[in-house]
């Protein structure tokens, strides 16, 4: 019967990692998966209750099986050391402890801008990501407000004017706020948080600046950093972290990059009145989006006075005498800016770690290869969030963390389900997504019906603005499930999490169509769409192949 509980998940010959794409274009069958073994569940009771910090024995999940006979029975640490104190590392640790485990994890200290020897308890997305991205993009809507207003017989006096140095300041206080309540979280759930940079040392050993800890397993949750290609002039460049700090607002800024990150923070310094350039390698912004809401997005911020520089790719930047920077491109050089930002993809941080000399695997952009259960190539050595570069969100990491802690503390395997996660770019105007696009739809089902609306919302008519919503339901024809939903206009994200939530469920057009609106919203139009505006029938070609592009009108 020991045997049996100590039985854990092995390594799988195919290692479970992926680019980084937008989430919602991932295929959703990873959940239907069955698991190879089957494990006893062990409840709470199994184990030692919080205060004594260490599990009686049997272990679960033991790597027994896997280490020298010394491993079974030697006395560590820790139960969990965590390396990484961002979202996925902080669930996992905190329900890690609240299962019995005795959990220490380890951070940099607390800086806006991270480095080799900066970082911060809460990670990227509370320090350097999503919440000051937000915040921002709260301060930055309120020209597109004041517009608006006049419309709605709103006067002013004079120009309403944005002082930069009283919005930096309260996000920066916030963000001492919100790392001090992540501390908190672990000191009340009794794990231990040891400050400094950590290196694995062997399968069970840390180092964390010269002082050693072990652990019976180990986690990496260190997440990722920007990456700036080496071009001549890189020295003169900002990243997002630094974007989310500067001393002053950018009079002028190239944006150079066509993902998510690049269009939210150009909604941010036009919102705030900067003249912002973007610069793409490609025709379109948000290559893996779907692409009629690429297009949409694109259209609805050039009008909002962003100007896009398509295929043109940076060769290097040049400072002149009075510090002004130019872009220097394929197609030629555009001056006079007072910053640029690379917004060219985040790369895992992984280097320095120790992860090699241990025999962790992992790929040419150095993500770890880990297994459906997060599981590295070393079996005491897990890893979760973007530094496995699966699909990088900070939910996502989320559920990566408490699914490993029960599948190692609860003996209850767990893998992480990625069907029909939302997502949402918050761009002006934002967008919200869950399930495949059109072009995926049409790879994944063969046979679809799309319904689509472009419209001017009520408060357009009003203000006299140009602002437009774009919404879109992909519905598989043989299942009548409506598989993808996107949209792109103001509350998007808000909307879409909700019907996220049908989209989750397999609920059918037919559900969709009985659903009484709220009205007047926007929302209600997904729920109102009787027509599809095209639908989809694969036809094979003369080769018995499906034409897809032809099939999908791109």
């Amino acid at each position: 019967m020991a045997s049996a509980l100590t039985t854990t998940p092995k390594l799988s010959t195919t290692l479970l990692y992926r680019n980084r794409i937008p989430i919602s274009h991932y295929r959703y069958h990873y959940h239907n998966l069955s698991s190879s073994f089957s494990l006893p569940r062990l409840t709470l009771s199994s184990f030692q209750r919080r205060g004594t910090r260490h599990f009686t024995s049997p272990r679960a999940a033991d790597s027994s099986n896997d280490s020298p006979p010394s491993a079974a029975t030697r006395n560590y640490d820790f139960d969990l050391f965590t390396i990484g104190a961002g979202s996925g590392g902080v669930r996992a640790s905190r329900f890690a402890a609240t299962y019995g485990a005795s959990v220490a994890v380890c951070e940099l200290p607390f800086s806006t801008i991270s480095s080799d020897t900066t970082g911060g308890v809460g990670g990227t997305c509370v320090l350097r990501g999503c919440v000051p991205k937000k915040l921002l993009v709260y301060a930055s809507k309120y020209s597109h407000d004041f517009d608006e207003s006049q419309g709605f017989g709103w006067k002013y006096d004079s120009e309403p004017k944005h002082d930069w140095s009283t919005l930096i300041a309260n996000k920066n206080a916030e963000l001492q706020r919100l790392t001090g309540i992540y501390k908190n979280i672990l000191n009340n759930a009794n794990v231990t948080l040891v400050e400094g940079r950590g290196k694995i040392v062997d399968p069970h050993t840390v180092d964390v600046d010269g002082k050693i800890y072990t652990a019976k397993h180990i986690l990496i949750s260190v997440g990722g950093r920007p990456f700036i290609p080496d071009i001549p002039g890189s020295e003169y460049v900002i990243d997002s972290d630094a974007a989310l700090d500067l001393p002053s607002k950018p009079e002028k800024i190239a944006i150079v990059g066509g993902g998510y990150i690049a269009l939210e923070f150009a909604g941010i310094f036009n919102g705030l009145k900067s003249d912002v350039h973007v610069f793409i390698r490609q025709k379109q912004v948000l290559r893996g989006f779907d692409e009629e809401v690429r297009d949409f997005v694109a259209e609805q911020m050039s009008l909002r006075g962003i100007e896009f520089h398509t295929e043109e790719s940076p060769q290097a930047i040049i400072k002149a005498a009075d510090g002004s920077l130019s872009v220097k491109t394929n197609k030629g050089t555009v001056e006079g800016f007072t910053h640029v930002m690379f917004a060219t993809g985040r790369r895992p941080n992984t280097r320095n770690l120790g992860l090699e000399a241990v025999g962790v695997k992992m790929t040419k952009n150095g993500a770890i290869e880990v297994d459906d259960y997060s599981r590295t190539s070393v079996p005491s050595i897990w890893a979760v969030g973007d530094v496995t570069d699966r699909i990088n969100l900070t939910p996502v990491a989320l559920m990566e963390g408490g699914a490993l802690a029960k599948t190692i503390f609860l003996n209850e395997p767990v893998k992480p389900d990625y069907s029909a996660v939302p997502s949402a770019v918050f761009s002006q105007p934002p967008i919200g997504t869950v399930g495949p696009t059109e072009e995926q739809a049409i790879q994944e089902y063969g046979d679809i019906d799309v319904y689509t609306a472009n419209f001017r919302p009520l408060k357009a008519t009003v203000s006299g603005l140009p602002d437009r919503v774009f919404m879109k339901l992909i519905v598989c024809a043989k299942t009548n499930k409506v598989v993808g939903l996107h949209m792109c206009g103001e509350e998007s994200a808000e909307i879409v999490q909700g019907f996220a939530v049908a989209v989750k469920a397999g609920l059918t057009k037919a559900d969709f169509d009985a659903t009484i609106g709220v009205h007047p919203t926007t929302a209600e139009e997904f729920v109102t769409m009787r027509t599809p505006t095209r639908k989809i029938r694969q036809k094979p070609s003369s080769e018995g192949k499906t034409d897809l592009k032809a099939a999908a009108r791109v």
